[in-house]
């Protein structure tokens, strides 16, 4: 049987206002025609929750060491310092949310720090409502529905859980907001703890030490930049996202990617699911 024609659809949607501070983005997607291969779903500073729509989403390496490679109609990612690997066929097809910690906490009813490094089952957290839904999505007739059906799948879920403590909130806003800049000392004075308190603290509410968060928020910046412009050069993406020179943003390509910038650029990805959208957990 012959590969059909590549086709590709994709869209940013804007989150409804009284989702916003749980979602950061809102992706959908259909890519149809493609040469069967594996694409990278790297490290964030967001949850990640994928609803398939065609194919399964198969996770053939786990971001956490030891976990077995899986199939999932709809699946919850965890904040995770190691890539996963995505494999696919000819057709991809679904929905991602790229969830806030707040939004795991008020959607998925969990602090991010019990998904640490984890893929999981969406039914392993709703049930049988997770399948129910998937169904009612694939049976949708347009992207518009489809949007309603999960806004209001997620407006029933609001409420899980309830906020995390104010001060860790404020760190992971300030670390966030610097650009992973900030010197973890000073965040722990602003908040008002030792730095050993807010390193286990923080650790036990997100899965991630503040040092390891700031290194994230650069990393992920810094995979922003060249994916808006290769041209760039690895040197000047490297000041401008705070590293000390480019060997220290390689050091961190090489554990957050499994390889250096330039290699990530020249191997067989998936481009405009990977570098534009980021699809997978």
């Amino acid at each position: 049987m012959s590969r059909p024609e590549p086709r590709s659809e994709h869209a940013l949607i804007a989150a409804p206002a009284h989702l916003r501070p749980l979602v950061d983005r809102w992706v959908s997607y259909r890519h149809e025609g493609l040469e069967p291969g594996t694409h990278l779903g790297l490290p964030g500073s967001s949850l990640t929750l994928v609803l398939s729509l065609g194919r399964p989403t198969r996770v053939s390496t786990m971001p956490r060491a030891g976990d077995a490679p899986a199939e999932f109609d709809a699946l919850v990612g965890g904040l995770h310092t190691s890539p996963a690997v995505i494999a696919y066929e000819q057709e991809l097809s679904g929905v991602q949310l790229d969830l806030t910690p707040r939004g795991s906490r008020a959607l998925l009813g969990l602090p991010a720090g019990e998904l640490a490094g984890a893929v999981l089952s969406l039914q392993t957290l709703f049930g049988s409502r997770a399948s129910q839904q998937i169904e009612r999505l694939r049976e949708a007739p347009d992207w518009d529905t489809r949007f309603h059906l999960i806004t209001e799948m997620f407006t029933r879920q609001i409420g899980g859980l309830g906020q995390a403590p104010r001060a860790l909130e404020e760190a992971w806003q300030t670390i966030l907001c610097s650009g992973g800049r900030v010197r973890i000392a000073d965040v722990a004075a602003r908040v008002g703890y030792s730095r050993r308190q807010l390193d286990v603290r923080f650790a036990r509410e997100y899965g991630l030490a503040p040092k390891q968060l700031a290194r994230i928020v650069r990393f992920e910046r810094s995979h922003r930049l060249l994916v808006a412009n290769p041209r760039l050069t690895l040197a000047w993406i490297a000041a401008s996202c705070g590293y000390y020179d480019q060997a220290h943003m390689a050091r961190d390509w090489k554990q957050f990617a499994g390889c250096s910038p330039s290699s990530w650029l020249v191997r067989e990805e998936l481009p405009f699911v990977q570098d534009q959208l980021g699809v997978g957990p």
